[in-house]
């Protein structure tokens, strides 16, 4: 059977555990993941996931990382050191250091793309 391919095309992100889940399964399906425009926050853990070379990017791609929320029994957010750095081990090496070089996961979103994106991952 021919595979497909899993197109993102605008995420905001979201729930973690729900890309977890949905990465898995594309991962265990062997199809290939296009970034096709803003994947952002939890979205980015496509690249914990998905093997490198299965994953293109195109000229639309943006990749937006921050430190994850907590949220806790009483709808409060938080940030977590530790969650923090779970997230952030989770990344390959070269998205780390480009993290890193970029002022690392806080509040803020930083926004990888451009030809910093593109010489991480190959263009579709």
């Amino acid at each position: 059977p021919a595979l497909a391919d899993v197109r993102i095309v605008a995420s905001s992100g979201g729930v973690v555990g729900n890309y977890l889940d949905f990465f898995a399964k594309v991962k265990r399906s062997g199809e290939r993941v296009v970034i096709d425009g803003p994947c952002l926050s939890a979205c980015t853990l496509v690249l914990s996931t998905i093997p490198r070379n299965r994953i293109c990017v195109t000229s639309r791609a943006v990749l937006g990382f921050h430190a994850p929320q907590i949220i806790d029994q009483n709808g409060r957010s938080r940030r977590s050191r530790e969650a923090t750095r779970a997230v952030t081990a989770s990344y390959p090496p070269a998205v780390r250091a480009w993290i890193k070089r970029n002022g690392g996961l806080n509040s803020n979103m930083i926004m990888l793309r451009g030809r910093e994106l593109n010489a991480l991952y190959r263009r579709c």
